[in-house]
């Protein structure tokens, strides 16, 4: 038996080996034209395999990049397309910038402190009041999701003001939302069994 354990590994695996051997084959065609041809040929079978893609452009140009690298750009044919050179290929990625700024209580996360740094910035008024009211409440909200056995209002507070760095004078009655309120209840999936009551009494079925 010849198994594929055996035999050459794939350069792209997702095609299968039928797809390989074409283009294994392609590369042994002398006949320029020919090759051409059979490069084309090949292009579309791959494409068969997603027919909800093959019309888009940047598909077609993805699948000769593929067949370039399926042949280790050893096809000589006129692509429609520039293709990307071995060294791309082989690079590694530029490193994505994250942010590393430090979270002072991740309980509560980085928006959180965003916004108390914008409501910082308004003007004392109505508007902010109920700024602070929102950002207050949903910190208490955060900080339920953690720990829902006990949770003062006094440190949220404290926490509130320690993330404003002072720049927001919280007035002495002011006062977040109550816990029951902010902790939503799912609704009880209805029993089937309810089905045979009517306004709380059981029908009642006789053969006639």
């Amino acid at each position: 038996m010849d198994y594929n354990s055996n035999r050459k590994q794939l350069v792209m695996p997702e095609y299968g080996r039928n797809i390989q051997n074409m283009v294994n084959h392609a590369l042994s065609i002398e006949d320029r034209v020919e090759r051409q041809k059979a490069a084309q040929s090949i292009n579309n079978v791959m494409g068969n395999l997603h027919p909800y893609l093959r019309d888009v452009a940047d598909f077609k140009h993805k699948l000769w990049d593929h067949l370039a690298i399926m042949t280790d750009f050893q096809l000589d044919i006129d692509y429609p397309y520039e293709l990307p050179t071995e060294s791309i290929l082989g690079g590694k990625p530029n490193k994505i910038p994250y942010k590393t700024g430090r979270i002072k209580y991740r309980h509560y996360g980085h928006v959180v402190e965003v916004m108390i740094q914008r409501a910082a910035e308004y003007e004392e008024g109505p508007e902010k009041d109920s700024l602070v009211q929102m950002i207050a409440d949903h910190m208490k909200k955060c900080y339920l999701t953690w720990n829902k056995e006990t949770v003062e209002d006094d440190k949220v507070m404290d926490d509130f003001i320690e993330l404003s760095k002072g720049k927001i004078e919280v007035p002495e009655n002011f006062q977040l939302k109550e816990t029951k309120s902010l902790i939503s209840k799912k609704k009880k999936p209805q029993n089937n069994n309810d089905k045979r009551h009517n306004n709380g009494k059981r029908t009642n079925y006789r053969r006639n």
